[in-house]
């Protein structure tokens, strides 16, 4: 069985899901059921079938998010006590090309979201990064040019 390394901030957002979709979006889909099927003719009954569909999503991602859970393996970065690249770790990168500067934040794949900079620890830029120690130059080659980020800040938090 493969673990899936999360954060404790990743793994309250999995299970607050859950919960929700527990608590509240299945309840909630139940009672729309109940009051399409009370309106007759259920083959030509819009809203049944779309309360069936929304029931079938809403089952398929409580399983999701119970596999994901099971799965998970709660790393807290705070705790972590190294100087290099690893899961959790906040990047401050130059793009030495650019001259432009960027914060990463190494998570594993169920928490990557580059709006909020962070970045799967398999994805090119994480896979470039991990390693690596301040002063290092992380090279990600895409296919608009090769990118050359120096490193200049590790922090864990």
């Amino acid at each position: 069985m493969q673990r899936v390394p999360l954060t404790p901030d990743g793994y309250r957002k999995l299970q607050a899901e859950l919960e929700r979709l527990m608590k509240v979006e299945r309840p909630q889909n139940i009672q729309a059921i109940a009051e399409a099927r009370a309106h007759g003719d259920l083959s030509e009954n819009a809203e049944y079938h779309a309360a069936k569909e929304q029931q079938s999503f809403i089952a398929g991602r409580i399983q999701e998010l119970q596999g994901k859970i099971a799965m998970a393996q709660v790393i807290d970065p705070a705790t972590i006590k190294q100087s290099n690249v690893a899961f959790g770790a906040k990047v401050k990168v130059l793009d030495v090309e650019a001259d432009t500067e960027y914060v990463f934040i190494l998570v594993g794949t169920e928490e990557a979201d580059v709006k909020q900079g962070k970045i799967s620890l398999s994805s090119p830029v994480g896979r470039a990064l991990i390693g690596k120690d301040v002063g290092d130059t992380a090279t990600i080659k895409a296919p608009a040019r090769t990118i050359e980020y120096e490193i200049l800040e590790i922090t864990f938090e």
